[in-house]
């Protein structure tokens, strides 16, 4: 049976305090409270710095053991600096660093492309092939970590659970049939991603799981759904699912953190389907 997850982009924002975190719940509480109103979190801290397997370690263990899972944002010095190229080291850190920890909590690794980075059809495809696809395969590309990784290593999974991989891009050069049917060759997700038209759009469903991320559809970041965006977005959510098509699992995390407009948007989707 198809899946939905709805949640957040990132979940330690003290502007959240007093307006969806309760004043009294300290902030090392936090991610426990918002795995408790959410069945998913997606982890953007990872995108900034490598964290450590005690890092992963905690998260894993301040969410529910049961149907929650964690969507986690790969390193930008592997998507930004390198540009997917010569990352062997990189991706080995990125998977030692702890990933593997989560265990049956992972969910899909988003890679988000910078804006300035045009389509390059080799590049994108081997880079798509070397990605691991279980936590097995995660072992062997961790293992390739270097001196980088200072807070320590995992490279041994506790528990075999698959891998999916998502891409959000924001080049126009990648908005055409060529980048789809790569990433369909693939099973990698085409990021579904709302920018208040700031990046260009376009829903296409790529893999056997969708992943949408919803930035805001008047201000990027900023701006409130509206009920009928919101009731939209709740339909696609069902045709996406249906067992008909057939279903397929869908992740959606809202991003529209600036004005805490993100975790009531998400409640209020849940709702929508019934899964508050």
């Amino acid at each position: 049976m198809a899946r939905c997850f709805i949640g957040i982009s990132g979940y330690d924002y003290p502007g959240w305090r007093g307006t969806f975190y309760p004043p009294d719940v300290p902030r090392r509480q936090w991610l426990g409270f918002a795995s408790r109103v959410f069945n998913s979190v997606e982890l953007n801290g990872t995108f900034y710095s490598l964290k450590s397997p005690d890092t992963y370690a905690r998260w894993a263990a301040a969410v529910p053991d049961d149907g929650f899972v964690f969507a986690i944002k790969a390193g930008r010095f592997i998507t930004h600096n390198l540009k997917l190229r010569n990352c062997d080291a990189a991706m080995g850190n990125f998977f030692a660093s702890g990933v593997l920890a989560l265990g049956q909590k992972t969910g899909p690794f988003l890679w988000q492309l910078p804006a300035s980075y045009r389509f390059d059809a080799e590049r994108m495809d081997s880079f798509m092939r070397r990605l691991p696809r279980n936590s097995v395969d995660a072992e062997a590309v961790a293992r390739q970590h270097d001196h980088r990784l200072r807070r320590g290593a995992l490279v041994d999974a506790p528990v075999r659970v698959p891998y999916r991989h998502a891409f959000e891009v924001r080049h126009p050069s990648y908005f055409h049939d060529e980048f789809y049917d790569i990433l369909r060759t693939h099973d990698c997700a085409f990021v579904i991603a709302d920018t208040a038209g700031r990046y260009g759009y376009a829903e296409h469903v790529t893999a056997d799981f969708v992943y949408v991320r919803l930035h805001g559809s008047s201000a990027l970041y900023e701006s409130d759904y509206t009920d009928d965006e919101l009731a939209g977005w709740a339909d696609r959510i069902r045709a996406w699912t249906s067992t008909e098509r057939p279903g397929r699992d869908v992740y959606v995390y809202f991003d529209n953190d600036a004005k805490v407009h993100a975790p009531h948007n998400a409640m209020q989707l849940a709702d929508l389907l019934g899964m508050g």
